[in-house]
């Protein structure tokens, strides 16, 4: 390898190795505290190499966590978006209030620029890719909400993972030139795996907003009769399409939760009391049909509405 780090707790005193091990970790990964969730043995082993100014760090070893508090990222002088991708055991990422648990197959990104948890907890032979976080960030591309994300499963993530294994493997038989041709490579594919990453969560943000869009109108046009998929979309300024996609998941479609806040609302003036006619209480949250209410109602709460006025109240 063009430029090679080979560290070992084979040659270091069983009661040594824990310290050593911190401080090597520590000094390898620019600042970081760990712990060996309280075991007394424990090997483990580095070895690192560069493409350019990509780090490609193999690390087998027991099992650990590491803990990068917000005053050791503050004072790193290189940010690094940093890869986690194991060949065998786990590792799960905690950072930015999300967690990702990545086995073979798979990988997580995080920020050297915050604060950020790794459990290792069994026995692991991991990957972890350095990439300058500049590099990746030069084109305009935004982190927020792609950092702790597993990737790998399909896709240009899938090409990335390969890719940093291949390099890894291959290193020690390439030129300086080639070397630092693979880490631009490296670096253009997390660039591009990012970029997928943040579209899809970009598209999950919009549904959601689109989703908050359609009740805000539901409940404010509850009474309207007229309520319906085809005037929220005018109103909306969309298509139903887009309509039923953003209503996914919900559990039930546009149509039925109109019905179930009105059937809500029926219910809640009824069990008030006052002597108002059922039929103008259905009429005024936009039911037309008397006898549709009736059965709605009868389906919703297992009784009639003139039944359920007359029942205690529960």
């Amino acid at each position: 390898m063009t430029s090679s780090t080979l560290l070992s707790t084979d040659a270091v005193a069983p009661r040594d190795r824990a310290p050593q091990w911190s401080e090597w970790i520590s000094r390898h990964f620019c600042g970081l505290q760990s712990d060996l969730y309280g075991d007394s043995d424990f090997d483990g082993h580095i070895a690192a190499s560069h493409a350019g100014d990509v780090i490609l760090t193999r690390l087998e070893a027991n099992r650990h966590r590491v803990l990068r508090t917000p005053s050791m990222a503050r004072t790193s002088d290189v940010g690094y978006l940093k890869i986690v991708a194991p060949w065998q055991g786990s590792a799960t990422v905690q950072q930015q209030g999300r967690q990702a648990c990545a086995r073979d197959g798979a990988w997580v990104v995080y920020d050297t620029t915050g604060a950020y948890e790794i459990a290792n907890p069994e026995r692991c032979d991991h990957l972890i890719v350095m990439v300058p976080k500049d590099a990746v960030a030069e084109r305009g591309l935004r982190f927020e909400g792609v950092m702790a994300r597993r990737l790998g499963a399909s896709g240009i993530s899938r090409v990335t993972l390969e890719t940093l294994r291949n390099t890894y493997q291959e290193l020690p038989h390439m030129s300086a030139a080639a070397a630092q041709g693979a880490g631009e490579t490296i670096k253009q594919l997390v660039r591009l795996s990012l970029m997928e990453l943040w579209g899809q969560e970009t598209a999950v943000t919009q549904r959601e907003a689109l989703r908050d869009r359609i009740r805000a109108h539901v409940q404010q046009h509850l009474r309207d009769p007229e309520l319906s998929v085809d005037t929220i979309a005018r109103a909306l300024n969309c298509s139903r399409r887009h309509l039923y996609n953003a209503f996914t998941g919900e559990g039930g479609s546009i149509a039925g939760f109109i019905q179930r806040l009105r059937l809500e609302a029926c219910v809640r003036e009824l069990q008030h009391g006052g002597s108002r006619p059922i039929t103008d209480i259905a009429l005024s949250w936009g039911f037309g049909n008397p006898s549709h209410f009736s059965r709605v109602f009868r389906d919703h709460t297992g009784m009639s509405p003139s039944a359920f006025r007359g029942a205690p109240l529960r």
